[in-house]
């Protein structure tokens, strides 16, 4: 059985969908991937959508959606990017939980694509050492 990764952040419209995009690009059919929201938006990040496009990745045709119960008892990881999102495995979930605290650039003044770039590239780095360990 492949494994499976879920990506969570709280509104599932820029790092979460990120990550699944990057994991998709480096990794194909060989995961299982997933990504959702502890309060998720109602549209995606359209400078994520452009920053990972820009790394030969597409999450353009993502939507922002909830964390399935079922989804976070059965995956072998989740991934909890940044500091906001809180989650919790249930009972008797087959996984492990781990939190990237990914960069931050707006809190050294750096924003737009500037700042999205650095993000997108700390969670790539970040994806394929996750991708060389579950594979």
């Amino acid at each position: 059985m492949k494994p499976s990764v879920l990506f969570v952040c709280v509104g599932n419209g820029g790092k979460s969908q990120m990550a699944a995009a990057l994991a998709e690009k480096h990794a194909g059919s060989q995961l299982g991937i997933h990504s959702a929201g502890t309060n998720p938006g109602t549209k995606l990040n359209q400078e994520s959508v452009e920053a990972i496009a820009e790394a030969g990745a597409d999450m353009s045709h993502g939507t922002p959606k909830p964390i399935d119960p079922e989804l976070l008892r059965s995956v072998d990881r989740v991934v909890v990017l940044g500091e906001d999102a809180q989650v919790e495995l249930p009972d008797g979930a087959r996984g492990t939980l781990e939190r990237w605290r990914t960069d931050e650039p707006s809190l050294r003044g750096i924003e737009g694509m500037e700042r999205m770039r650095l993000v997108r590239d700390d969670i790539d780095a970040r994806v394929r050492s996750l991708i060389d360990e579950l594979l």
